[in-house]
């Protein structure tokens, strides 16, 4: 089975680590104030470099106020290195490089910031279209239902009311029997991943998650040294074969799954599947997480049974939030599990954050139990499939056979993978240029040939000239791509 293990951190650049290592010799005293340095020929023959490199060591140290540069008599260490006040700037570039935790991917934050900085047709983010946000029955909340919730700080796991709601919410439409002590509120899915991650994992734990995922392109595991072993997404979901080879090979702590119209690829994951899991798990004693964003969503209007739902030992911790099916801005989420566990994460939540802002639970419960919701639902459902539907029809009529689609029932992103041979990020570069934007698979998983449309944040009117967009990026790349591989040219 395929196993992920994190790398050594990248080194600095040689030019950077002659001046970390200068400037760790000047701060121990080895150069005090005023005294020369060593000359750029000596240095460099001292660090088998050109001398260019120690040219821009020297110039690193320089804007730093550290050095100075004597013309004709070489480089001291500054008389006033700590200024008259003895003031110094911090590193903040090496500070940010050093931290613990990790920033996200490269090409994530390039995706972000064309989005936010340009007016581009957003087929990448993973929330849903603004007109599909129940932004009338919000207002009408607030306008006719009077606030008369407390204003300081709440439980530690939540507003008893909203909790509340939230289990009968689950109990009838999920089928999991859950009590209000049995549910932590956080601010949506991602931070109750985090805080599982945080505080039932330790550097060197084996985790499996599913390959492609959305957990793969999340630096929190990546941040707290969990080993990562991948489980690959076949149409049913995961084989739960792959996770017992995974255990006897890696000693797993943990499964993470979204077995629900799967991100990206939109699978479920089968009930034979699902059963053979949950034996496994109670086997092994191997706790599973499941992340269930979209299972409300289910085309059909007939939600699937969770694992949660099915679970009769207890192993199952389970995720959710309001993100995916009524609005990502109010940063609801929850977890479900066993009491020890709930509390443990809802004491480490309170040292992050005191405990989650009363306004959006208030608003929240209120949507929970107000009549709109199941409206809301229906009309959410067949908006979304509506918008599959076009999203498919136009991916055929530009694309034809040269990509595979992977149908969801359910869920918000499309997955599409490419029969001829794709540099995703360049294609993604000629879209942007174009004004649309997309996920490249190589972000989520380890196939390359593949890349995910959020058919649930675009909006209806401007998928086919999305597509269209899309379709002569793509072509563009792939002339590219075989010009640049041919060995004649």
């Amino acid at each position: 089975m395929p196993v992920w293990n994190e790398p050594k951190r990248r080194r600095p650049a040689l030019y950077k680590q002659i001046a970390q290592d200068l400037e760790r010799r000047i701060s121990s005293g080895e150069f005090p104030p005023g005294s020369k340095l060593p000359s750029e020929r000596t240095l460099a023959k001292e660090w088998n470099v050109n001398r260019s490199t120690v040219v821009s060591a020297y110039e690193e140290l320089r804007a730093l106020g550290l050095i100075e540069r004597m013309q004709g008599s070489g480089s001291r260490v500054s008389s006033d290195i700590w200024g008259l006040a003895r003031h110094r700037l911090p590193n903040w570039p090496k500070l940010v490089e050093n931290g613990a935790f990790l920033p996200n991917a490269p090409l994530l934050r390039h995706i972000r910031k064309e989005t936010l900085d340009h007016d581009l047709i957003d087929f990448a983010s993973g929330e849903l279209s603004p007109d599909l946000f129940p932004a009338a029955s919000f207002r009408r909340i607030l306008s006719e239902q009077p606030f008369d919730w407390q204003l300081g700080y709440d439980h530690p796991q939540g507003s008893p009311e909203l909790r509340a709601i939230i289990a009968e919410h689950v109990r009838q439409e999920r089928g999991i029997n859950a009590t209000p002590s049995s549910i932590l509120i956080t601010s949506g899915a991602q931070q109750a991943l985090y805080l599982v991650i945080q505080c039932l994992l330790k550097p060197g734990d084996a985790v499996a998650i599913e390959d492609p995922s959305y957990c793969y392109s999340l630096r929190s595991f990546r941040s707290a040294g969990l080993k990562l072993c991948y489980l690959p997404v076949d149409r049913d979901g995961i084989n739960p074969d792959d996770i017992l080879a995974l255990h006897r090979e890696h000693r797993l702590k943990m499964v993470f799954l979204n077995p629900h119209f799967q991100n990206p690829t939109g699978a479920t994951l089968s009930p034979a599947r699902k059963q053979r899991v949950l034996e496994l798990s109670a086997e092994l004693g191997i706790p599973v997480i499941e992340d269930d964003p979209y299972s409300m969503t289910a085309f059909s209007g007939t939600p699937v049974p969770t694992l949660k739902s099915l679970d009769r030992n207890g192993t199952v911790l389970y995720i959710s939030s309001l993100t995916k099916i009524i609005a990502s801005g109010l940063r609801i989420g929850w977890v479900i599990g066993p009491q020890t566990v709930i509390e443990r994460l809802a004491d480490a939540k309170q040292q992050v954050d005191f405990g989650h802002s009363i306004f959006p639970q208030w608003v929240a419960h209120q949507f929970l139990r107000s009549p709109d919701y199941e409206g809301h639902m229906d009309h959410l459902r067949a908006a979304l499939h509506a918008r599959r539907e076009r999203f498919v029809k136009a991916l055929r009529e530009k694309l034809g056979n040269e990509v595979e689609l992977f149908l969801p029932e359910g869920g918000i992103h499309l997955w599409c993978r490419f029969r001829n041979e794709l540099d995703g990020n360049a294609v993604l570069t000629e879209a942007i240029r174009r004004g649309v934007v997309f996920v490249p698979g190589n972000v989520l998983g380890t196939d390359k040939h593949a890349i995910r449309f959020t058919f649930g944040r675009a909006e209806e009117k401007s998928i086919e000239e999305g597509i269209q967009r899309f379709a002569e990026a793509y072509r563009e790349a792939v002339q590219n791509f075989s010009r640049t591989s041919d060995p004649l040219c």
